[in-house]
């Protein structure tokens, strides 16, 4: 079966020169993420591998996230991080930031879901999942590899599976993928080094200008339990939710929290 996506055209797709990088593709996986994490101990650097299905993807709070053939662009970046693991807690929120970016340039307006979700109309059009490990080389890098899912057709079964409604890029058939990969990836690696120079704060303004609740009552939901609610106010430098309760201003930690919309 012939590859969706070819190596070399997202390669000649990249608008700027990453210095080690490796593009891969293949037809069929389990998790992008997982066996990027699994080989870990012998990348030498930047590795993005993409797949045109995946039947083992994993979400947040551990959903798995299956992809079939065609339907999404789901691919996953490892990244050896010049930073500390603590330094790394805005990171999805930057991430989503890059990816708003590029699918604006591509005329897709999208707003941002605190932490980690990108949504058009306001439903859920891309995931990002960041998962952290250190190798075993000598010098104990520390990786983190980034695994993005994309939707480019309706998924009634996916919405129903992760409880929201999504959506899907337009004239999703008219796209060219590699195209759209290498913008994707050129900015995720500008995106990664500007964040291991200056951290989220780069990117606090940018996030919150595309945020979809701003102003908004919410609910942050922590294992099946609503935990607090107030007006979301946006994120600070540190990319941690800002809300105004009753009780005064109250700060939010990504994790597994998940953050609802309060209806009146």
């Amino acid at each position: 079966m012939k590859l969706l996506h070819s190596p070399t055209r997202i390669a000649a797709a990249l608008q700027t020169a990453v210095p080690g990088l490796t593009i891969e593709a293949v037809a069929e996986t389990g998790s992008t993420n997982a066996d990027l994490l699994a080989r870990l101990g012998s990348l030498s650097g930047p590795v993005l591998l993409v797949a045109d299905q995946q039947h083992a993807g994993r979400g947040r709070a551990g959903r798995t996230w299956h992809s079939e053939r065609g339907a999404s662009l789901t691919f996953s970046l490892a990244w050896p991080v010049r930073v500390s693991l603590q330094a790394l807690v805005g990171l999805p929120l930057a991430i989503g930031v890059a990816l708003a970016e590029v699918l604006a340039g591509q005329g897709i307006a999208v707003q941002l879901k605190w932490p980690n979700d990108v949504l058009a109309d306001g439903s859920k059009l891309a995931g990002i999942l960041i998962e952290t490990a250190v190798d075993r080389q000598p010098d104990a890098r520390l990786w983190a590899v980034i695994g993005i899912g994309i939707n480019l057709t309706d998924n009634a079964a996916l919405g129903a599976r992760i409880g929201q409604p999504v959506a899907a890029l337009p004239d999703a058939q008219a796209i060219d993928r590699d195209q759209l990969l290498g913008a994707l990836l050129s900015q995720l690696c500008l995106t990664l080094q500007e964040f291991e120079e200056a951290g989220f704060a780069a990117f606090a303004a940018r996030w919150n200008a595309l945020h979809l609740h701003r102003d908004q009552p919410v609910r942050i939901i922590d294992q099946g339990q609503a935990v607090v609610e107030g007006i979301a106010v946006g994120v600070d430098a540190q990319g941690r939710l800002l809300l105004d309760t009753p009780e005064g201003r109250r700060t939010v930690v990504a994790g597994d929290v998940s953050l609802r919309a309060v209806k009146a």
